[in-house]
């Protein structure tokens, strides 16, 4: 027989066994403290998993960068708070340092699949994607998933692309599969282009960004239905989950998503395999006669040197002897006036011509000093190309339409209107070839990440970087 404290104390623990369960069946929320959004914001920090790779994360110019950097950086911001950077050793070491409490969420183009699922919880998509088959052009027969059979695949272990080719395998397509541990696809590309190994796969955007790389490469045929990157929490992390899906809300509708992603897959829908395979050639056969001095006008005027030269092959495709329709000469074309209020005196010199075109550029970028950042450099390539007349045109006609003028991205809509009467009769400057600084700027864009890619080496294990300084 219980008394009537014996009682009591069983009355207590029946109602908090009850509890206990009521609060299990609503998800009550016991993350570890890297997960908890509470303590995040006690702390004021949040730490991300992610890998250090042209997709994810890493340093350029000492600077951090990349597209799974920039989102991640952009959601510590909204939650006010600062971004710690964890370089995650193994791919395959995401998901376990995760449920480990070693992070608050993994950033890294992971794919949302059925397996990991059972793991962790994923937040919603941020991006669509497929997975492709990629090839040499010598091998451009290889098209479909069935014509895989009897062909060896090239994919980093512990993948979605492995869980993909299983699937395939199960469903009578009989393929090998070559598991690398830990290689990066862009690697495995990298081999695909150079001939070393004849296949692998790779998901949309990064299938699309590698081809500026290797023009070499084909993208062949899909072997998956649409799938969606995500970033991952801990399976009790519910209120992370939730804030990360408000935040991606946000992002989507107010564009700044939109400029996250052009800022790292800009065109790379587009593929011009004449032009990229002559850009490749040209850093080789033409770039190294005027490289030092390149570099040594850059860092005058403060620029990266692989945007002056990416700007100079836009111009003139590294010909010091070219021409323009409307008289504008040598290496960075500089119409005669410019060049004058230069000091070159002679445009067909490769020395006057490359240091008096980054002068020009520098006066430009000084000139549109309340825009920043990438903005300002390309309102200042935009002003080399088609005259700073017209940019201020360009910006005027921003404000009216409640743009802001400082962002190129307005621009990009404003500058080809001036080539209808609606708008340039009411411009102070009248008429221009709007599309055309657009279309510069891109390429130049094009050509510079490219520069950029081969500039940079990246130390799986450290998260380190190393900056090569030549071709």
């Amino acid at each position: 027989m219980l008394n009537g404290y014996g009682k009591k104390l069983e009355a207590l623990g029946i109602f908090l066994t009850i509890m206990v369960g009521l609060c299990c069946m609503n998800g009550c929320e016991n993350p570890p403290s890297s997960g908890s959004l509470k303590n995040i914001r006690r702390v004021g920090e949040i730490t991300v998993l992610t890998r250090n790779n042209a997709n994810c994360y890493y340093l350029y110019r000492d600077q951090a960068m990349g597209f799974e950097y920039d989102l991640a950086k952009a959601f510590a911001d909204y939650l006010g708070v600062s971004l710690n950077i964890k370089i995650a050793s193994r791919w395959d070491k995401m998901i376990p340092q995760l449920l480990n409490g070693e992070g608050a969420f993994v950033a890294a183009n992971m794919t949302h699949t059925p397996s990991r699922a059972k793991k962790v919880v994923f937040s919603d998509s941020y991006l669509f994607i497929h997975q492709h088959i990629l090839v040499h052009r010598h091998n451009r027969h290889i098209q479909t998933p069935e014509d895989l059979a009897g062909e060896v695949v090239h994919v980093r272990r512990g993948t979605s692309y492995q869980e993909q080719l299983e699937k395939l395998k199960n469903n009578g397509i009989d393929l090998e599969t070559k598991l690398h541990d830990d290689v990066p696809t862009e690697e495995l590309i990298r081999q695909v282009a150079r001939k070393k190994i004849r296949i692998t796969i790779a998901d949309t955007h990064i299938a699309r960004l590698n081809r500026r790389y290797y023009p070499e490469i084909i993208i062949a045929g899909v072997i998956s239905d649409k799938e969606s990157l995500a970033w991952a929490v801990h399976p009790k992390a519910k209120k992370l989950q939730k804030e990360i899906n408000r935040f991606f809300k946000k992002i989507k509708k107010d564009g700044t998503f939109q400029e996250i992603y052009t800022t790292y897959f800009s065109e790379i829908e587009k593929f011009d395999f004449v032009d990229l395979r002559k850009f490749h050639r040209r850093l080789k056969s033409h770039l190294p006669r005027y490289l030092d001095t390149i570099k040594n006008a850059a860092k005058q005027h403060g620029f990266d040197w692989r945007l002056i030269a990416s700007q100079i092959y836009q111009e003139s495709h590294l010909n010091p002897y070219a021409v323009s329709p409307a008289g504008a000469k040598g290496l960075m074309q500089l119409i005669k006036p410019t060049a004058l209020s230069l000091g070159v005196k002679n445009r067909f010199n490769p020395s006057q011509n490359i240091h008096g075109g980054v002068r020009y550029l520098k006066q430009l970028y000084d000139f549109f000093d309340n825009a920043s950042d990438t903005d300002r450099l390309y309102l200042a390539l935009a002003a080399y190309n088609i005259g700073k007349a017209h940019v201020l045109d360009a910006r005027k006609l921003a404000r009216d339409m409640k743009l802001d003028p400082n962002k190129w991205r307005s621009l990009k809509e404003t500058l080809p209107l001036l080539r209808f009467p609606k708008y340039h009769q009411a411009a102070t400057y009248g008429y221009c070839r709007g599309t055309e600084p657009v279309r510069y700027v891109k390429r130049i864009r094009v050509y510079y990440d490219i520069l950029k890619r081969e500039g940079i080496e990246y130390t799986q294990e450290s998260g380190e970087k190393q900056v090569k300084d030549e071709i």
